[in-house]
């Protein structure tokens, strides 16, 4: 019989263990997560893409903070947060840069989209009109 002692034994079951996130996600995914889980962390990401998405050209400003804040979220690498955009797209099996680089360049597009459409419309008013923001007045002789 070998001579052990019970802190040898049993020392490695009672330390902590140090986990990375990405090891804390993978091993959740393993697991199977419950619908609900999943469900919430969907639901998050949906209303935060929604947000981006709607309120891109959003002139009030309440609508404008929900673009900004959802902006924000999405363009933060920060795997820190529990909700981080980065671990939600983990969480879903999604790669966060592909997701994120996606969003941008339809942003992009779409502000690119708005100021041509603005520019055609400025190309296709009479000369004659004065442009005074969103009122247009046309000068009579």
């Amino acid at each position: 019989m070998t001579d052990t002692s019970t802190e040898d034994r049993y020392g490695g079951f009672l330390q902590l263990d140090a986990m990375l996130p990405v090891q804390f996600f993978q091993a959740l995914r393993s697991k199977g997560q419950s619908d609900g889980e999943r469900r919430l962390v969907l639901a998050v990401l949906a209303d935060a893409v929604n947000c981006f998405m709607k309120q891109l050209h959003a002139t009030d400003p309440k609508a404008r903070q929900l673009f900004a804040d959802a902006e924000a979220w999405i363009a933060a690498e920060d795997r820190t947060w529990f909700f981080s955009f980065d671990n939600v797209c983990e969480m879903l099996q999604l790669n966060p840069e592909y997701v994120r680089e996606g969003l941008f360049k339809w942003r992009a597009a779409e502000r690119r989209r708005a100021s041509d459409a603005v520019a055609a419309a400025a190309e296709d008013a009479p000369e004659d009109d004065v442009d005074h923001g969103q009122f247009r007045l046309a000068r009579h002789s």
